[in-house]
C-alpha cells in the first residue's frame, strides 16, 4: 500500500495538532509520517502528531514548539533509518534535557510497519518503555552503567617477558603500545618477538607494517624466532621444506598474517587506510607498525603535524575498531620521541629500551614510563638477545643480583689489594 496524503494549501506545524487541545494529556508523541501517527493512535489512544518528513522535522517542530511545550513529555517516534536518527538529534535540541523521550524502533522501521506485521503489543511495550533522549555519545542510565561493569577485568595477551606482563597485564585491544629507543638498540627485533608471541599463542589475525624491511626479510625474522636460528644468515642448515612446515604450523591458515608491502611515498592517510583495511577488512586484532616516523614520508608537510595527525587518528581508530596497535619510535638524546612528543602522550603504554652500545653490552633494560591501565611504572626487567638462537630471554632478577654482587666483590677486593681503603669505604657507603 502506498503512503500518500494530500493537503490543501501550505502545511504548517504538525499533522494532527487540531485533534488535541494544548496540555490535554501528559504525553505527546511525534512520528515521522502521517500514517505512523494514525497507527500509534490506533494502538495507544494517546495524543500523537506527525512531521511532514525527516528533512522538515526541525522546521515543523519549531513552528509548533509552544504547543508541544504544553505537554510534560515529548516522545519522538521517528524512523530507525539514519535520516530518522538525525531528525531525533535535531528536534531534541529544541527542548530542555529530560523532557524528550526517544522511542527507538529496533525491529521495524516505523510504527506503521509494526501494525502491518500484527505486532501492536510490541509497539505498545516499546512506547511505554522508551527512555529519555540522550545523544549517542553520552551514557547516563543505571542499566547502561551496569552493563559496562558486568564484564570482569582480565589479562590481555601476555608479552614475551614475565615482568613486562606482570606490570601491564598484557596487550589489550583499544590501546596503543609504544616501544622507544635510540637507533640500533633493538626495537624492531623486540617487535618481531611480540608479533611472534601473538601468532604463536592466540588465534587472532595480525597486521604488520615494517617499511624498512622487505616482506621476505620480515618472514625470515619471524621464522628465525620460531625455529630458534637466524635463517636470514648463510649456513643455517634449515631446508626449504622445514621453513614451509614451520610457517604453516605458526600461521595455520591463509589470512592469519597480513603484511603491508611499503613502496615509498609515505603519507599519514596512506598508512591509516592500510591499518583500517587490516582491521575492518581482514579482521586483524593486532597491528604492528615499525616505525612511526615513517608517516612523514616525502609529502613536504610539517613533520610534527603529520605525526600528530597520525597518532590522533590511530588512537581513535583503535577504540572504534577495538584492536591493539604496537608501534615503535626513535628517541633523541633527551629521551623524547623523535619528530613529535605527542607520540608518547597518545600511547596507552610506553616501554623504553636502553642498552650501552658503545660498551658492547648485550643486555637491554626495559623501563615502563607510561602505563595508563595499571599505573605501574619503572624498571620492567632485563632481556638479552642470543644471536645463535635468534631469540630474546628475560634474565631472572635473582641472577642479576648475584652477578652484581660478584662483580662488586671483585671490585672491592681489587681496591683493598691495591691499598686504596678510602675508596673502598666510600663505595661501601
Amino acid at each position: 500500500m502506498d503512503k500518500e496524503f494530500w493537503t490543501e494549501g501550505t502545511p504548517s506545524g504538525l499533522f494532527g495538532m487540531d485533534k488535541f487541545d494544548p496540555g490535554s494529556s501528559k504525553t505527546i508523541t511525534i512520528t515521522e509520517g502521517e500514517l505512523d501517527a494514525v497507527s500509534l493512535w490506533q494502538v495507544n489512544h494517546t495524543p500523537v502528531v506527525s512531521v511532514s518528513s525527516a528533512a522538515s522535522s526541525l522546521r515543523d517542530c519549531t513552528v509548533a514548539r509552544d504547543w508541544l511545550l504544553s505537554f510534560e513529555r515529548i516522545i519522538l517516534a521517528f524512523d530507525s533509518d539514519p535520516a530518522g536518527r538525525e531528525a531525533v538529534r535535531r528536534v531534541a535540541q529544541l527542548f530542555e534535557f529530560g523532557r524528550v523521550y526517544d522511542l527507538k524502533l529496533n525491529k521495524h522501521k516505523d510504527a506503521n510497519a509494526y501494525v502491518e506485521a500484527g505486532e501492536e503489543n510490541e509497539l505498545k511495550t516499546a512506547w511505554y518503555n522508551c527512555k529519555k533522549y540522550v545523544p549517542d555519545n553520552f551514557i547516563t542510565s543505571l542499566s547502561d552503567f551496569s552493563a559496562l561493569l558486568s564484564e570482569e577485568p582480565h589479562f590481555g595477551v601476555p608479552y614475551p617477558f614475565p615482568t613486562l606482563t606482570e606490570m601491564t597485564y598484557g596487550i589489550r585491544p583499544g590501546e596503543i603500545v609504544l616501544i622507544t629507543a635510540q637507533e640500533g638498540v633493538g626495537k624492531t627485533s623486540l617487535l618481531h618477538t611480540i608479533e611472534h608471541k601473538l601468532l604463536k599463542e592466540t588465534t587472532a589475525n595480525v597486521g604488520c607494517i615494517y617499511p624498512e624491511e622487505t616482506p621476505r626479510r620480515h618472514l625470515e625474522a619471524i621464522l628465525g624466532i620460531e625455529l630458534g636460528t637466524p635463517i636470514h644468515l648463510p649456513g643455517h642448515n634449515i631446508t626449504g621444506i622445514e621453513r614451509s612446515l614451520a610457517l604453516e604450523k605458526l600461521l595455520e591458515k591463509d589470512g592469519r598474517l597480513l603484511l603491508y608491502h611499503y613502496s615509498g611515498g609515505g603519507d599519514p592517510d596512506l598508512f591509516l587506510d592500510a591499518i583500517r583495511f587490516m582491521v575492518a577488512g581482514a579482521l586483524c586484532k593486532f597491528v604492528c607498525f615499525d616505525l612511526v616516523g615513517m608517516v612523514i614520508g616525502d609529502s613536504g608537510t610539517d613533520d610534527r603535524k603529520a605525526i600528530d595527525y597520525f597518532m590522533t587518528r590511530l588512537g581513535m581508530m583503535a577504540v572504534e575498531l577495538d584492536f591493539a596497535a604496537i608501534i615503535t619510535s626513535h628517541v633523541n638524546d633527551q629521551g623524547q620521541t623523535r619528530g613529535s612528543r605527542y607520540v608518547g602522550k597518545a600511547a596507552s603504554t610506553r616501554i623504553d629500551l636502553e642498552r650501552n652500545l658503545s660498551a658492547g653490552a648485550t643486555r637491554t633494560i626495559l623501563t615502563i614510563n607510561k602505563n595508563r591501565y595499571a599505573s605501574r611504572t619503572g624498571y620492567a626487567g632485563t632481556i638479552e638477545f642470543d644471536p645463535l638462537t635468534y631469540t630474546f630471554k628475560e634474565i631472572p632478577k635473582t641472577q642479576l643480583d648475584t652477578e652484581f654482587n660478584i662483580e662488586f666483590s671483585k671490585l672491592v677486593k681489587g681496591l683493598v689489594v691495591n691499598g686504596d681503603k678510602s675508596s673502598t669505604s666510600q663505595m661501601a657507603i
